[in-house]
């Protein structure tokens, strides 16, 4: 069974030889091939490169054209920085006046440079890969991306003090996110991933008028192109799984600090939970036999659908070994 088929069966809660690991890889993939972040998220050969390797020397079960949240943000006309080996920087708020707004030009996935590097990445993928492994492609969620270019403060204040504001703001962000949705499936992504981490920060009822309603709108659009829709919010969305569930996504990412069984028990007949063991203190700090332990709970008490994954992003310095006790626990999980 390849990965394209572990994926697809699982996803439909049928028999696999084994649990998919979908372990979300950015600073350790570039580390790991030696090449320094400015590179990763800049050329999106090194991307593809370093996401073969982790599905190589892993067992990982997904090839991610995710790097960094400014893609959209840079092509909008945002000033990012890119340090050689650090995380981009965006220093300067494209939108730092509300007039500013009446000037933003809608960029084209097709001509934007960040965001034609990732169709690149995966028509790559695609060429090398495609009905072997599956290939997810990445958007901001139309609130992320108004934070990416108003600033998260400004923003935080904005949904209270200038609501209509921020609405008319997310009407072109959630259309910027359609139109790169679109264009991913039409590379080659079998998968949207969405990431809308200003989620976590507000209240269920802002996040039911702000967020869910553009994570609907982006997900329709996923499905009516035939791919399939993974939604990731990090942080602690214990309160808001519900509503998470009723975005349309298929897969939900749940972060360390939510409660997995809980969560699965009440909704995993409906949706796909991957997750959720602590990146940090399991997998970059823990011993491998902590790390397999995480695993097969995890597993055992996600039910049929679930897949395997740490809550977030897997550190850059964490311990090859502890990955491949991750992956080796997946072998003897009976599904």
């Amino acid at each position: 069974m390849n990965s394209y088929q572990r994926f697809q069966q699982r996803l439909a809660g049928e028999a696999v030889d084994r649990p998919p690991n979908f372990d979300i890889f950015m600073t350790f993939a570039a580390s790991y091939i030696g090449q320094p972040l400015s590179s990763y998220y800049q050329d999106y050969r090194v991307l593809v490169d370093a996401n073969l390797a982790m599905v190589e020397n892993f067992d990982i079960d997904i090839l991610q054209a995710i790097s960094d949240p400014y893609r959209e943000t840079y092509d909008f006309g945002a000033e990012i920085e890119f340090p050689d080996d650090d995380l981009p920087l965006s220093h300067v708020p494209l939108l730092a006046e509300y007039d500013d707004l009446k000037k933003l030009k809608r960029p084209d996935p097709y001509t934007g440079k960040r965001m034609n590097d990732r169709l690149e990445a995966i028509r790559t993928f695609r060429e090398q890969a495609g009905g072997e492994v599956p290939i997810m492609g990445w958007v901001e969620g139309a609130l992320a991306e108004a934070a990416d270019l108003r600033g998260v403060s400004e923003v935080m204040f904005d949904l209270v003090k200038n609501p209509a504001w921020v609405e008319e703001l997310l009407e072109i962000t959630v259309d910027v996110a359609i139109a790169f949705a679109r264009a991913q499936v039409e590379a080659g992504a079998d998968i949207i991933g969405l990431g809308d981490a200003v989620g976590s920060l507000i209240s269920p009822a802002m996040y039911r008028k702000f967020a869910l309603p553009y994570e609907q709108r982006i997900f329709d659009a996923v499905h009516e192109m035939g791919a399939v829709a993974r939604l990731h919010i990090c942080g602690k969305t214990g309160k808001i799984v519900g509503d998470m569930v009723d975005s349309g996504a298929d897969i939900i990412d749940l972060d360390w600090m939510v409660g997995w069984e809980t969560a699965t028990a009440q909704y995993g007949d409906r949706i796909a939970f991957c997750g959720n063991f602590d990146p940090v203190s399991v997998m970059l700090q823990g011993t491998p036999d902590e790390v397999a332990a995480a695993t097969v709970h995890c597993m055992v008490t996600g039910g049929s659908r679930s897949f395997s994954g740490a809550g977030c992003e897997i550190p850059r310095s964490t311990p090859h070994e502890n990955l491949r006790a991750q992956a080796r626990a997946l072998q003897d999980i009976p599904c």
